[in-house]
């Protein structure tokens, strides 16, 4: 973990259309928090504030700090509703974390040297099959992201779960339900342009014939 994320909240009084109807006239949005064997707790956030995090990528998985009303409690996000248009987020659901227990969360995956592997040299497009992994640690271990370093992938070829270097801690799930859970990841293929651009070099028996002639 590397972001220092920390939000700011007040305890939700009501539910409904109404109440957030007034929540975002006051600059504010519902949201709630659960988990760790506690009451869930509805919540009312500081909208622009979370709005400008929710576009970061870290914001998703990390562990982060919810304040309400000074009392402090680690969290992560587990759902956030934006609306389908406007720049608005209309609700956003935390799940406590507990130090000495596992989380079952998702992280992005990065993939390196995709601009000059061995097969997009050759004339082949990268196949993104998967952009997130699911991944099981510690709530210390988790990390922000993955990276998986595809320099040597060739044409036709792909790599799987198994392929990703893991930091200390962290399992993906896939691999824990079992061996056959190893989907493939990434992929490169050759592109009908690169089969048009071969064909179109080697002169056509048409074009011999009249030379012939």
């Amino acid at each position: 973990m590397s972001e220092n994320f920390v939000l700011n909240a007040e305890v939700r009084e009501g539910t409904g259309t109404g109440v957030s109807r007034r929540l975002r006239h006051a600059g504010m949005f519902p949201g709630v928090v659960y988990g760790a064997g506690q009451a869930p707790v509805p919540l009312a956030l500081e909208h622009d504030k979370v709005w400008h995090m929710s576009n970061e990528e870290a914001f998703y998985s990390n562990v982060m700090t919810l304040n309400v009303g000074g009392k402090k409690e680690d969290v992560v996000v587990k759902a956030l509703q934006r609306h389908p248009y406007k720049q608005a987020i209309l609700h956003l659901d935390l799940q406590r974390v507990d130090a000495k227990k596992k989380l079952h969360m998702r992280v992005p995956l990065h993939l390196l040297n995709e601009d000059t592997a061995v097969g997009v040299k050759l004339g082949g497009t990268v196949s993104h099959l998967c952009s997130e992994v699911e991944v099981v640690c510690l709530p210390a271990d988790l990390p922000e992201y993955l990276e998986l370093d595809i320099a040597a992938l060739e044409i036709d070829s792909s790599l799987h779960l198994s392929d990703i270097k893991l930091p200390k801690g962290v399992e993906l799930a896939e691999l824990v339900r079992g061996a056959d859970h190893d989907q493939s990841v990434v992929a490169i293929h050759k592109t009908r342009g690169a089969e048009i651009d071969k064909s179109e070099d080697a002169p056509s028996d048409a074009a011999g014939n009249e030379e012939e002639k």
